[in-house]
């Protein structure tokens, strides 16, 4: 089965309060958790990954997805291709 990511780049003005963020921007969308909207979002969403609670494998399968299509967007280096690892 491959996972597909379901993370959009947000090109809405910086300041978006995060309420007002699509769901396309997080890495875990039905959480509306770890926003993806630039590169030091990207990086904070690798360094929590394992902190975001309740959630199922399958909705981490596709966090990571949306984490890796943000990171090659924003050109930050992610060091795993398996969210076991992180």
């Amino acid at each position: 089965m491959q996972i597909e990511s379901t993370w959009r780049p947000f090109d809405g003005p910086a300041d978006t309060p995060r309420s007002k963020l699509p769901e396309s921007a997080f890495a875990f969308p039905a959480e509306r958790s770890e926003p993806l909207t630039d590169a030091a979002h990207v990086r904070s969403a690798i360094a929590r990954f394992g902190q975001v609670g309740g959630v199922t494998d399958a909705e981490r399968d596709v966090a990571f997805k949306n984490i890796e299509k943000a990171a090659a967007y924003y050109d930050v280096v992610l060091r795993t291709d398996d969210w076991h690892d992180l």
